[in-house]
């Protein structure tokens, strides 16, 4: 935005220098002495003396003049200046880790091991072997012929007949009749009927009853049980354990890399520069009626910042990756196990059975006969009167209209147009496909397998066990601290001030020269006597 602003500085300083420009060339001036008609009118026309000089000797006539004015032009200049980055500066450090060492330790020890050693045998197999005997037969077969034969064959074709018959139909009507119709209806009437109704009235009964009690007592019992006794006794026990080694293995893994390939890629750039141009602006210092003056139009220099496109191809390195595959060869550690039996004695909980004594004490039960009195609810039953009303019906015979639908026949005929199939007898010659018999001969091959004895020597492995001895080393490993000390490298941050070049744009004063339009000459058109006429 700024960049804009000093753009347009030089522009408007133009226009300001070429409105200064018509200010003095009269252009704005209201007196009207000083209009180019008062030029041509004599002297006393201007209010001048009658003494004034004649028109002619006023120098009469548009003129131009030579006029020297200031114009601001953009320039761009260096300048230096200061500006703060940061750089870093690397700073060596210390710090102390612990390194953990695993420190071996080997122990022979001796394994004895059956080994299954594979020892050959040789015995005699009886085998069958089946073997393909060829025979050559002959058979007869019998094989249709085909022919084809012209036969003469008639045949029947359905030609349709269109003709009309009568028909007569029968067309059912309905009509409809009234007829009166007596039906019963049940009419509902209320009467009071005396009922006579049984109820069961309570009452309480006391009565005695003499029962039987099993009552409860506690007896001593001496009692023998079994107790299984824990006792230890120690075993000796044989078991297997898997010892782990390490066991150092080579392999190839496929490893991806990205190689950088760089080509050249020609790219069009657009660019271009601010250029100052210097062109011809007309101007007329006899104001907006200069022609009728007879004045000639006059030109000024005015420069122009314009912008100069360019277009350039560029050669651009261009950085693309392609992946490629390596095999990279690498040896990596397997830990597996072998077997050992060892022995080991092993404290085993048993148990003994012994019988002991005990006192238990036992709940027991006698009978007591005892009596109590107990409530008995009974019920008698009497008999009571009341008087209920009856639902009844009687019946009534009553008349009623209703509407009987009749459907009556009537007889009518219709014209009906029908099709009627007429056979129709014709002639055509068909071909005809037959077949005849023939009886040929040929002959084949039958192929039957033929059982035969054989025997061979055969060979067969046994695997007999054997006991070996042999001694291998256990390593174990003990894990022993370390103190080290590392030397890193630390980037800091420094706030460092230099100088920098920087294009500045700044507007320089510069004189320029172009001719100017007077309008009237020197004067007003009154010579020496110019002030008299009021002209400024």
């Amino acid at each position: 935005m700024l960049r804009r602003v000093l753009c347009l500085l030089p522009a408007i300083a133009l226009l300001v220098a070429g409105a200064q420009d018509d200010v003095r060339a009269g252009l704005f001036r209201r007196n009207k002495c000083c209009k180019p008609a008062c030029c041509a009118a004599p002297a006393a026309d201007c209010g001048c003396a009658a003494t004034a000089p004649a028109a002619s000797d006023c120098g009469c006539g548009c003129g131009t003049q030579t006029v020297t004015r200031t114009v601001m032009v953009p320039t761009y200049v260096t300048e230096m200046r200061t500006v703060t980055k940061t750089q870093y500066n690397q700073e060596q450090r210390t710090r102390s880790y612990t390194v953990y060492k695993r420190v071996p330790q080997t122990e022979t020890k001796t394994q004895t091991y059956t080994v299954n050693v594979p020892e050959t045998r040789t015995r005699t197999v009886n085998y069958t072997v089946c073997k393909p005997v060829t025979e050559t037969k002959t058979q007869e077969y019998t094989v249709n012929v085909p022919y084809t034969e012209q036969v003469e064959q008639a045949y029947t074709v359905m030609v349709p007949d269109q003709r009309t018959k009568t028909v007569n139909y029968t067309v059912c009507k309905p009509v409809t009749e009234t007829k009166t119709q007596e039906y019963t209806v049940n009419v509902p009437y209320t009467e009071s009927v005396e009922q006579s109704y049984t109820v069961n009235v309570p009452y309480t009964e006391e009565k005695t009853q003499t029962c039987t009690v099993n009552v409860p007592y506690t007896e001593d019992v001496e009692q023998s049980y079994t107790v299984s006794v824990p006792y230890t006794e120690a075993v000796e026990q044989s078991y297997t354990v898997c010892v782990p080694y390490t066991e150092q293995v080579s392999a190839t893994r496929t490893v991806r890399k990205r190689v950088p390939v760089t080509t050249m890629k020609t790219v069009t750039v657009r660019g271009g520069s601010w250029a100052t141009e210097t062109m011809e602006v007309p101007t007329c210092g006899c104001g907006s009626r200069g022609n009728a003056c007879g004045c000639a139009p006059a030109t000024r220099t005015v420069c122009k910042r314009v912008w100069v496109p360019t277009c350039e191809q560029k050669q651009v390195p261009c950085t693309t990756y392609q992946c490629t595959t390596e095999e990279v060869p690498y040896t990596y550690n397997v830990c597996k196990t072998r077997q050992e039996t060892r022995s080991r004695t092993v404290n085993v909980c048993k148990s003994r059975q012994e019988t002991r004594t005990r006192t238990v004490k036992v709940c027991k039960t006698r009978q007591e006969e005892r009596t109590r009195n107990y409530t008995v609810q009974k019920c008698r039953q009497e008999t009571r009167t009341r008087t209920v009303n009856v639902q009844k019906c009687r019946q009534e015979t009553r008349t009623r209209e209703y509407n009987v639908c009749k459907m009556v026949q009537e007889q009518a005929s219709k014209e009906v147009a029908y099709c009627v199939m007429v056979p129709q007898q014709k002639t055509r010659t068909v071909t005809v496909n037959k077949c005849r018999q023939e009886t040929r001969t040929r002959e084949y091959n039958v192929c039957k397998m033929v059982s035969e004895q054989k025997s061979r020597e055969q060979s067969y492995c046994v695997m007999v066990p054997q006991e070996k001895t042999r001694t291998y080393d256990v390593t174990t490993y003990t894990c022993v601290p370390e103190e080290k000390t590392q030397t890193y490298t630390v980037c800091v941050p420094v706030q460092v001030e230099s100088q920098v070049e920087v294009q500045v744009c700044k507007m320089v004063a510069q004189e320029v020269t172009s001719e100017v339009s007077t309008g009237c000459g020197g004067g007003c058109g009154c010579g020496a006597a110019a002030p008299a006429c009021g002209c400024n």
